[in-house]
């Protein structure tokens, strides 16, 4: 699978406007073996995203997991975005420890795409999840989030 990380950031940027609103940052999109791929996406240090104690709101935290796990769903099946629409189903996010300055959040995909794409073409709406793990820069974890997705036929 060929990845074009440049091409993945760009649509992301343009399809989902908060995203650049957050100033998110799309380190790397990337194959991984057998039919993985993952996603790193940065959320740069801004007070007009801090909470009450000083680090990242939930809420950016919880964008900043989401969008991670949308880069791995365009980069895994962006070629079937003229049948197919993805949706997130439903989501589940820990906050474990405060974070605080930038964050990484690191998304990958929960089965081989090729399983997804199979189950898509035989007419089933497949449903899959994207792990996600959110860290500061330094590589401490502070969330994990789970973003289950589906690809909705046209």
């Amino acid at each position: 699978m060929t990845i074009d990380s440049r091409q993945v950031a760009a649509g992301m940027l343009e399809a989902v406007p908060f995203a650049r609103t957050l100033g998110f940052e799309f380190v790397e999109v990337a194959p991984e073996a057998e039919g993985g791929v993952r996603a790193v996406v940065r959320m740069p240090d801004s007070p007009a995203t801090h909470n009450h104690v000083g680090g990242p709101h939930a809420g950016a935290i919880f964008s900043l997991g989401e969008t991670a796990s949308g880069a791995v769903v365009l980069a895994a099946f962006g070629q079937l975005l003229d049948r197919a629409v993805p949706l997130a189903v439903r989501a589940e996010i820990a906050y474990r420890k405060l974070a605080m300055g930038p964050v990484l959040a690191t998304a990958r995909l929960g089965r081989p795409a090729l399983d997804v794409i199979e189950e898509f073409e035989s007419g089933r709406r497949p449903e899959f999840g994207v792990e996600v793990e959110i860290a500061t820069d330094d590589g401490t974890p502070t969330s994990a989030m789970t973003v289950i997705w589906t690809l909705r036929p046209n």
